[in-house]
Order: structure tokens, then sequence, then C-alpha cells
């Protein structure tokens, strides 16, 4: 007895072991995986011993990440406003029904990024928005119908997914954080519709914000060639790893003039995953306005070292109304994190989760107090 006990108990070690193991290297496998909400992503793993790997050469790094690029085509179904004078019937009397047009359909280009074998791929918002059809065609030059899982206008990124036979090639996520400015760069995608392109270029800036281009910005800035079309398109590092999503430029006539930008990869894949697995983004929100204290009002509210955000909104009956939070208050800290700018409080507190209370450290009247305050969801932006 004790002989088959022995062998039941390595057997079940054995078919634990090899689950493991299949469940860490390759979830794809298992036949839940779709079902639960599992993605396949790859990322580059960082040297220990150093910041960054040394560069495989542009035209390997172009090889690699090629592949991963789709370009996206869409067309959206335009109704004609009725004429008015349609509805007398002197008017139809004469005229007939001529004036009665077709629905015309308005169609658009852009690109996108296969991020999982199984077909999700990340691209802009603006490429996918209102889009009555969205067809996709690779690399390899297979096409294919794709739908929308969600989007997020904030960050003006959206998650498409197509379905083809087979693992997709896929793109492998790499470390913005770890990027300097200098690093030569290349932009993949589809511009003005000739066709995957490939341009090269440095990181010209790391960490833009208050462009006015989105509602949360972490923007790389580089010189490689992104032109229309090649929104959603990759951004990749010397090791063909993805770094940003080209996402806008700078001009005054639609063309290139070497200041692109493109969304950092760390927050296109914290903004993926959650519309992957929710279908859209859940941020945090108190209803509080703030500015940016200039010198001028440092020196008038008596600050010295002290720095913060100058409240200057409350909205009635938001958290921060509840909390008693006042126009005039200093803002100093949320939950512990110092804020300085107007960008690191929409930040702090979009990244904390709805419902869980947290302190904040402010100053009124030349004294510091704490009060607590519920963090709620943000509300979704009104359509423009």
């Amino acid at each position: 007895m004790r002989k088959y006990w022995l062998l039941f108990t390595q057997t079940v070690t054995i078919a634990l072991a090899l689950l493991f193991i299949v469940h860490t290297l390759k979830p794809e496998l298992l036949p839940n995986a779709a079902r639960s909400g599992v993605v396949t992503l790859y990322e580059n793993t960082p040297l220990a011993s150093e910041d960054k790997s040394p560069a495989m050469g542009l035209s390997a790094a172009a090889q690699k990440a090629m592949p991963t690029v789709v370009n996206i085509f869409t067309s959206t179904l335009i109704k004609n406003p009725v004429n008015p004078l349609m509805d007398d019937p002197r008017f139809k009397f004469f005229f007939g029904d001529e004036l009665d047009t077709e629905p015309q359909t308005s169609s658009s280009l852009g690109s996108g990024v296969i991020v999982s074998p199984d077909g999700y791929i990340l691209t802009n918002q603006h490429v996918v928005e209102a889009a009555d059809q969205i067809e996709v065609a690779l690399s390899d030059g297979r096409k294919a119908k794709a739908h929308v899982i969600g989007s997020d206008p904030e960050t003006d990124l959206a998650v498409i997914k197509i379905e083809l036979p087979g693992n997709l090639p896929a793109i492998t996520f790499g470390h913005p954080e770890k990027a300097h400015v200098g690093d030569m760069v290349l932009a993949i995608g589809n511009p003005f519709g000739v066709g995957e392109t490939v341009t090269m270029g440095i990181v010209s800036a790391l960490k833009r914000d208050h462009l006015g281009i989105n509602t949360f910005e972490n923007f790389i800035q580089t010189d490689a060639a992104i032109n229309p079309g090649n929104s959603g398109g990759a951004l990749v590092d010397g090791n063909g790893n993805l770094i940003g999503i080209n996402s806008a430029i700078y001009s005054p006539n639609g063309g290139s003039l070497g200041i692109g930008f493109a969304i950092s990869a760390s927050t296109a894949k914290k903004t993926m995953e959650q519309i992957i697995q929710h279908g859209s983004v859940t941020r945090g929100w108190i209803g509080a306005g703030v500015q940016e204290l200039t010198p001028e009002l440092a020196e008038s509210f008596k600050l010295g070292d002290i720095k913060g955000v100058l409240v200057t909104e409350v909205v009635r009956r938001s958290p921060a109304d509840q909390a008693g939070i006042k126009t005039g208050d200093i803002l100093i800290t949320i939950d512990s994190n110092a804020i300085n700018n107007w960008s690191a409080m929409l930040e702090t507190v979009a990244n904390l989760p709805p419902g869980e209370t947290v302190p904040i450290q402010l100053m009124r009247n030349g004294k510091t107090i704490s009060l607590p305050v519920t963090i709620a969801k943000r509300p979704k932006p009104m359509a423009q």
C-alpha cells in the first residue's frame, strides 16, 4: 500500500510542476486561458548589471518589430442632412425626389501594434473613433475585420481585436523609463497610406506634458518622421522593443517637421490592460480644480519652502467638497505623495482606486491641516 501511495504522490507532484511551467511560460496553451481574461504579453527583461542592453542594430530592430505593426482602414457611414424643402408638397411637385441623396462613406487610415498572439491590437482612439467598419492589414498580406474592445479618450488609446488562425507576431514591450535623450529610435507605421514605412530618429525629450493634446500626457518626443497615417504605430528602441505609440505631430501643414509625440509604452500598457480586462479605464477623482503656484502666489501665501498647488475650484457634493476642502487652500500631499504641480495631482488621484479613503494635507490660513477624502470614480469626459 505504501508503494502505491508513493507512486500516486510522485505523479501528482510531477503533474503540478508541469502545469505550473505551462501556466508560467505558455498560458495560451491552457484551455481556459482565453475565458479567464488572461492575455499573453511579451515584455523585455532589463539586464541587472546595466541600465540597458546594447542595441542589436537598426536593421535587425526593424525586422523584429515590423511584422507586429499593422495598417488600419476604417469607414464611417455619413448620413446627409434632410433638406427641409423636401417636406413641402409644392417643392416635390416641381423637383420630385432628386435632392434625396444617398448616404456617403468616409474612409480614414492609421496604424496599430499587435500586442498579443491571439489578436489584440493597440492603437490610437482617434484612429477608430466612430468607425462603422474596421479592417486590419498585416505585414504578411493577410487582412481581417476588427472590432473595438474599448477605448480611453483621455489618453487617446484604444484596443481592437482580430480573429486569425495561429499565433500572430506580437511586439515586445520595452522600458521607456530607461530611455535617454539621444537614444536612437524607429517609427513604424503607414504614413499617407503608402504602406508600411520605417523612419529613424532620436529621443528628443521625455515625459512631455502640458501640451493640451490629451488629459493624461506622458509623451516621448522624437524627430523620427511621423506623418498622417502613422497614428497608432510603434516607436521602438534599438532592440526593436516598443517604447511608445505614435500619436501626434507639431505641424502647421500636416507634414513632419521633426517634432513628433509618442505615448509612453508604460502608460499605454496600463491603459491597455484595463481595457482588455474591463472594457474601459477606471480612475480616481476628488472634484477639485487646482492652479500651479507662481513665485508671487507662494510669497503672498507666505509658504516659504513649502510647495503645493492652489485649489481654485471645488465641485459641489464632490469628495473634495464632502471632505471640507475649500477654494484658496494650498494642497501639499495626497496619500503621502507630494503634489508640486497640476499634472502630479491629476496622476496621483487617478491612480487611487475609487472607494478608498486617503489623507490629504493642505495649508489654510497659515496652518497645516489633514483631512480624509474618499476617492470617487472619475466621470467620463464630455463628448466634444
